[in-house]
Formats: C-alpha cells, sequence, structure tokens
C-alpha cells in the first residue's frame, strides 16, 4: 500500500486512522479528506491503492465516495470506517463497491491486523458485521428454498398426471402408455397436454427434467 486516501470528517477520529494505517503499512503515503466534495476532488486528482471512508460525512454519504473508487479507480479498495452496523448502511456500502466494513469500537490493534490480512485478500469485516452478511445470506438461502416449496405447491398434479408424467419421461410413447394403462389414445393425450400446461412444458425432454426433479425418474 503506496497511497491512502481517508475520509472522515471529525480531526481526531481522522488522525486516529492515519495512525492505525501507519501502523497497518509504515510506509503509507496517507491524503485526507473531511467531506463527501473533497474525497471526490482527491479521487480525481490522485489514484490510490487504500481508502478508509466513513459514512456520514457533513454534506452526503460516504457511499458516494465508495463507488467514486470503483469507478474511477478499480484497483483501488475502498474499506468502510463507520459507528453504524445495520443492514441499511452496510449492504448499500457493499453494493457499491466497499471491500471491508469495519466499526470504529474495535480496538485499533484489530483494525490493524485486519487490514494488513487484507493484503492477502481478506476482507476485512468487523465480527458483528461479518455475522450480519452470513446471516443475511442464510436467510436470502432459506427465502429461495420457501418460494420453491410454494411454487411446487402450486403446480399439483394429480395422481394420473403424475403416473403420465412419469411415463413420458421413461421414454413411452403416447400409445405404449394407453396400452399399459388401459386408457383410450384421446384420453392419454388429453392427460398429457394438462400436464404439459400446468407444468409449462413443451417438449418431452423437459418434461423428463421436470420428473427428475419431482423425483418420479432417475436423472
Amino acid at each position: 500500500m503506496d497511497h491512502a486516501l481517508v475520509v472522515e470528517d471529525l480531526p481526531q477520529v481522522r488522525q486516529w486512522l492515519v495512525s492505525v494505517l501507519a501502523q497497518a503499512f509504515p510506509a503509507v503515503r496517507v491524503t485526507q479528506a473531511g467531506r463527501r466534495d473533497q474525497a471526490l476532488a482527491c479521487i480525481a486528482q490522485q489514484p490510490f491503492d487504500l481508502a478508509l471512508v466513513d459514512l456520514g460525512l457533513p454534506d452526503g454519504s460516504g457511499v458516494d465516495v465508495v463507488g467514486a473508487l470503483r469507478q474511477h479507480q478499480p484497483l483501488a479498495v475502498p474499506v468502510v470506517v463507520t459507528i453504524y452496523d445495520d443492514d441499511e448502511h452496510l449492504f448499500p456500502a457493499l453494493q457499491a463497491g466497499a471491500f471491508g466494513y469495519l466499526l470504529k469500537e474495535q480496538p485499533q490493534d484489530m483494525l490493524v491486523a485486519q487490514l494488513v490480512r487484507m493484503v492477502d485478500g481478506e476482507p476485512p469485516l468487523s465480527p458483528p458485521i461479518a455475522r450480519r452478511v452470513l446471516a443475511h445470506f442464510s436467510d436470502g438461502a432459506r427465502r429461495r428454498e420457501t418460494l420453491l416449496r410454494q411454487a411446487e405447491d402450486q403446480v399439483r398434479l394429480t395422481e394420473r398426471e403424475t403416473e403420465m408424467l412419469q411415463r413420458v419421461a421413461k421414454g413411452y410413447t403416447l400409445v405404449e402408455i394407453a396400452q399399459q394403462l388401459g386408457l383410450s389414445r384421446h384420453t392419454v393425450g388429453d392427460h398429457i397436454k394438462q400436464v404439459y400446461r400446468k407444468l409449462n412444458v413443451s417438449s418431452r425432454a423437459e418434461a423428463a427434467l421436470e420428473a427428475a426433479r419431482r423425483g418420479l425418474v432417475n436423472p
């Protein structure tokens, strides 16, 4: 890390972040900005390897600084350093391109260690933030699973329709299915059309994939 940007409006906190950087990267040069507009001007004028960005700036959000870095200096690494640990601040910052999200309440030595590990590709995340991110994606996976189950429930097949789908997936022709079940060819055809309509499929291959997904045949 040769050149870092510190964006923080409180002078004492700004100097504290400069000292954190000095401990993590002793040879680093630091440019300081106390406002959003100052930070954006710095980004337009000189390249940075790293930026520590506060979110609550007097003239706007630090999210804009993170976004500007990702747009104009894609090799720079933006890390948010803030007091905010809620979803309303965390996820917009990550979506804007923040590589890390650190809380100011952490001890200085922990912040230094997390920044140092960043060189090896480890995103610097305060423990509460890491737990929140994991919970978010875990909840998302559960929501997707629930929606999938709901979608399946909405497309319920009768016992006869399930039997038709299974036999179509096994490769039997309409005539063969009619002979096996003792039904007329037209009756079997009507059942299969209804199955196709319910499942929104238009070919035997798509029907076979749906049958495999439902566990009616081996993939």
